[in-house]
C-alpha cells in the first residue's frame, strides 16, 4: 500500500516540478517511474514514522513523570477524610 502512495506522490512531485521548469518532462517520468527512488522514500518515509513514535514516546514518558510527581504531592497535601 506505501507504494503506491510513494508512487502517487512521485509523480505529483514530478508535476510540480515540470510546471515550476525546474526539470524537464523526460527527467520527471524517469523521477517517478525509478524504483530506486521509489525504495529510498519508502526508507524515508518508515524512518520518520518509527522517529516520529519514538520522540513521542519518550515525551510522553518524559511528561508523564512531571505529572505523577505532582499527582503525588497534591495526593500528600490533600485533608484526609474518613
Amino acid at each position: 500500500m506505501i507504494s503506491v502512495l510513494v508512487r502517487i506522490a512521485l509523480r505529483y512531485g514530478a508535476g510540480i516540478l515540470v510546471t515550476r521548469g525546474l526539470i524537464g518532462s523526460g527527467d520527471a517520468s524517469a523521477f517517478s517511474t525509478d524504483p530506486d527512488i521509489q525504495m529510498a522514500l519508502e526508507a524515508g518515509v518508515g524512518l520518520l514514522i518509527a522517529g516520529g513514535t519514538e520522540a513521542w514516546y519518550w515525551l510522553d514518558s518524559k511528561y508523564h513523570q512531571i505529572k505523577t510527581e505532582v499527582e503525588a504531592t497534591v495526593n500528600t497535601n490533600a485533608p484526609k477524610t474518613n
